[in-house]
């Protein structure tokens, strides 16, 4: 029969863990809460700060002419978060067009739909990429249908393309901007110095590379050394351009994070 202390190892697999987590400061919650449910130290160090638009009147003009898309993608949670707000300023007291179906690229994007009272979103059910949208059947013929994709500046050009070359008209719109934060990065070097972090995840490419500018040389230097985590293979390359040794995939869901460095360190024991 296990002892108490063997259930307690077993509750929280990553006790004495530390996890980086840099996600952008709004998103970063949900995967911190859980690393700490399992035991493990959450080291909130955001790599992308979501900021407006300077310009936001694309996407009002955009959102005056909802009534005559299709389809309206949100390619992450962010694009959610700041599309909605201005859809609820535009449009107050108007309800969402009815043929208007709405997807998103993935569960985090989908969640925070549905958190707005949307049902039957349009999502993958496992990988959270454009490549996993693009599979399903509800795109496979969007032939004359007008599809609105809200999204942030820059990012992969890949699902706007396919669709268009599938016969869709599609409006691309960048409802929010990423940048680099200016954070001061002398408490996370100082977790690293003392043996405290064992592990980094990062959401993005873009993410990847702010993180290894924000730390500099000495933080550069303890990042090549730690097992890294990312959501997609394709960034794989781009940690290995890096010098980081030990990189794994594990998803973007909260979930799927958690499970990874959960076996990860349990077969470190």
């Amino acid at each position: 029969m296990p002892s108490s202390a063997d259930r307690r190892r077993s509750e929280q697999p990553l006790k004495g863990r530390g996890v980086v987590v840099t996600r952008p400061r709004e998103q970063a919650g949900g995967l911190a809460q859980r690393i700490e449910l399992f035991g493990g130290v959450a080291f909130l160090f955001p790599a992308i700060e979501i900021e407006d638009v300077e310009d936001p009147g694309p996407t009002l003009s955009l959102i005056d002419r909802l009534d005559e898309f299709d389809l309206a993608i949100f390619i992450s949670p962010s694009a959610v978060a700041k599309a909605m707000n201005l859809i609820r300023m535009r449009r107050a007291g108007q309800a969402w067009p009815a043929r208007l179906r709405v997807a998103a690229i993935g569960r985090g994007s989908r969640r925070a739909l549905e958190q707005h009272g949307f049902r039957a979103v349009i999502a993958p059910p496992a990988h959270a990429d454009s490549e996993a949208l693009l599979d399903m059947k509800e795109l496979s013929s969007v032939a004359g249908r007008r599809v609105a994709i809200f999204r942030g500046d820059g990012g992969r050009e890949l699902l706007g393309d396919t669709l268009r070359a599938r016969g869709a008209e599609v409006s691309t719109i960048e409802c929010y901007r990423r940048s680099r934060p200016r954070s001061d990065c002398a408490p996370l070097l100082a977790a690293w110095a003392r043996g405290a972090v064992h592990a980094v995840t990062v959401s993005s490419g873009e993410g990847l590379a702010n993180l290894h500018v924000m730390l500099g040389k000495p933080g550069q230097q303890w990042l090549r050394a730690t097992p890294l985590f990312v959501p997609h293979a394709r960034l794989v390359p781009s940690a290995e351009q890096l010098g980081i040794r030990e990189i794994h995939v594990a998803g973007s869901a909260d979930e799927e994070i958690v499970r990874a460095l959960v076996a990860y360190f349990a077969d470190a024991k």
